[in-house]
């Protein structure tokens, strides 16, 4: 037995047919050693890639190109040895034809920012505009030589996808070095990256190197650019971006040279050497520990810079006209009320500057910046910014796999953003997320809903994609504080980033933490709100003298909250715990006798005659129909 032990630990990487794995796990298990033994080994042998980017690009803003070199050390942590690997080319999605083009033609629901109405008023046919771009508007990285450790290497491309055949396969725990020539044009702005936006940013970069694919537990994460979600390597950035002096730069990073550059940039006290006008400046930026690299550019970008007392340098880059620069430099306080928030309420952030920059559509995370359009609306630029900033916790420093978990990056930035929005205001709402829970309610009672593992493109529609990723995202944390209570909700948030930070956590690593910091079980809560659509449906079905029946009706359980009013005027809050949770909250309520799942109805004995039942006065609890949630005796 011990032998048979032996070779299974450490052979766990062995491709077994899946009928035959299962017999053998259920073997192991009649001889005392468990399934569980063998996926648990497999969990805790945690690892994630590593890069080191080093890249030189001259910038031509009048005709929107650039050309780059861009030097890749790749370290291979995982216990595969890999004979390919894959790169993203994100500007290829901006050509007529491309996936994402084809995606617009014929989803019911498009982004409104991507298409055109070429119909009439009372007939509208939206059009892609990605159909509509000219070649010297289109977008475009063209790879124009590949090497590895010296070698030319063959590969082909395929929309946003490159495919590399490798001269040497990289072995575990070994490093290569891929270098790279290219040219690349800008294009116009469609979605997130590209030239003149709105705004009349000339240029915002995001998306526009050539990006090594991600390779986790799960193979390549080589997904195409059809609107959504990234993913990427954590690693060290080294850039040099020469471009026209009169452009003002910020993004991702640390400028290294500010003294050299100025612009804003450079210390207290510096003068810095007038520049020449057509000679173009080497703004050259660091950024460690990060998984993408961002940068906007525009000659007309006031700067201002506000140094936080414990915390990072904020950078604002902005258009001049009146009313923008007087909202986004309203906008500032609040910016250091946020980093403040979510440094306390989740952990600290660490990096050396964080940079809100003018630009993009929209708004729209990215590595130490974001870049947000508009500032004509206070309250927008608020809001838009705290949830933004707050992407640099669960996105930039978690890392989750945003196309097959959005809901985890997307979702759990709303909620924390929510709670940030409405402490900084001088009347907060009791609670903040309260109008979320109505989007939820939409697409189930219209036979939306998808399951969030839904991959991100993959949604029938954008609404659903929106409301999974943004909304149910949302109230799975709201509703977890629900569940576990507020103040536990809390300390799993924190350890979640004690544990993960910098990690690439997956939904059921954040769910173990769930479990460890309550004590309680909660792979159900996953499995019934995160992996299916089962509904939260619970009725008050009778009451009849003292006794109260209730009634579960959808197919998701829940432990229920139920205030109770007496004929006499008061009132009693009762706790009935979810069996399958192997425990219940710290509640000011009686706790009485748990609710088994698989029992559809439950019923008990108030102490006194009963006038009016409620079940879940706070409406936390995503309860689809509400309607039988208030019993009143006539």
């Amino acid at each position: 037995m011990e032998d048979l032990r032996a070779f299974f630990m450490n052979n766990n990487q062995i491709n077994i047919p899946k009928m035959k794995k299962h017999l053998i796990m259920a073997a192991l298990a009649f001889v005392g050693f468990s399934a569980t033994e063998i996926q648990g080994q497999e969990q805790s042998s945690y690892w994630q890639q590593h890069v080191d980017y080093t890249m030189d690009i001259d910038v031509d803003v009048d005709n929107y190109q650039y050309h780059g070199t861009q030097k890749l050390v790749y370290t291979n942590n995982s216990p595969d040895v890999l004979d390919r690997v894959f790169y993203h080319l994100y500007f290829n999605a901006f050509q007529p034809g491309s996936e994402m083009d084809a995606r617009l033609q014929w989803i019911q629901d498009p982004d409104g920012r991507m298409v055109t109405n070429i119909g009439t008023e009372e007939h509208p046919k939206m059009q892609s505009r990605i159909a509509d771009l000219k070649p010297n508007e289109i977008g475009y990285i063209h790879v124009n030589t590949l090497s590895q450790d010296g070698k030319a290497l063959e590969y082909s491309i395929e929309g946003t996808i490159m495919t590399v055949a490798l001269a040497d396969p990289i072995q575990p725990g070994a490093s290569t070095t891929f270098e790279m020539n290219f040219d690349a044009q800008v294009p116009v702005q469609i979605r997130r990256s590209g030239r003149e936006n709105a705004d009349g940013v000339h240029l915002s970069m995001a998306q526009w190197f050539p990006k090594l694919a991600e390779y986790d537990y799960q193979g390549w994460q080589d997904h195409p650019y059809i609107a959504r979600e990234f993913q990427g390597v954590w690693g060290d950035f080294d850039v040099t971006i020469h471009i026209d002096p009169s452009y003002t730069i910020g993004g991702t990073g640390v400028l290294v040279n500010n003294n050299e550059i100025g612009h804003g940039y450079q210390d207290e006290g510096v003068k810095v050497k007038k520049h020449k006008k057509k000679k173009k400046l080497a703004w050259h930026f660091k950024a460690e520990d990060v998984h993408d690299f961002t940068w906007a550019a525009d000659d007309e970008y006031q700067h201002d810079v506000v140094r936080m007392e414990n915390g990072p340098v904020l950078h604002f880059l902005y258009k001049g006209d009146e009313e923008t620069v007087e909202n986004w430099r309203k906008v500032q306080p609040f910016t250091e009320h946020g980093m403040k928030y979510f440094s306390e309420h989740i952990g600290a952030y660490p990096w050396p500057q964080y940079s809100v920059i003018q630009g993009g559509d929209g708004g729209m995370e990215y590595a130490m910046c974001t870049l947000i359009t508009g500032g004509s609306n206070l309250n927008s630029l608020k809001g838009t910014m705290y949830h933004e900033m707050a992407h640099a916790w669960f996105q930039h420093m978690f890392a989750t796999n945003e196309s097959l978990h959005s809901w985890m990056d997307e979702g759990f930035t709303s909620y924390i953003s929510a709670l940030a929005g409405n402490d900084s205001k001088e009347n907060p709402r009791a609670n903040p997320i309260a109008g979320s829970y109505r989007g939820y309610y939409y697409v189930v009672n219209n036979n939306m809903e998808e399951p969030l593992t839904t991959q991100a493109d993959r949604y029938d529609n954008n609404t659903a994609y929106s409301i999974a990723s943004y909304v149910k995202g949302k109230i799975f944390l709201a509703q977890l504080g629900y569940v576990a209570g507020d103040e536990v909700l809390e300390e799993i948030i924190k350890e979640y980033y004690n544990q993960w930070a910098m990690k690439h956590p997956t939904p059921n690593d954040f769910i173990r933490v769930a479990e460890k910091v309550s004590g309680f079980e909660m792979g159900w809560y996953l499995n019934e709100f995160g992996q299916t659509t089962h509904t939260i449906d619970y009725g008050v079905k009778s009451v009849e003298g003292t006794k109260i029946t209730l009634e579960r009706i959808g197919r998701m359980p829940m432990p229920i909250d139920l205030r109770v009013t007496y004929t006499d005027g008061s009132f009693e809050d009762f706790l009935i715990p979810l069996r399958m949770m192997r425990g219940h909250k710290k509640a000011d309520a009686t706790v009485i006798e748990d609710w088994a799942w698989a029992y559809t109805t439950y019923s008990f004995d108030a102490s006194k005659e009963v006038l009016k039942v409620e079940i879940d006065p706070s409406t936390i609890m995503a309860d689809v129909y509400q309607d039988n949630n208030v019993f009143e005796v006539k």
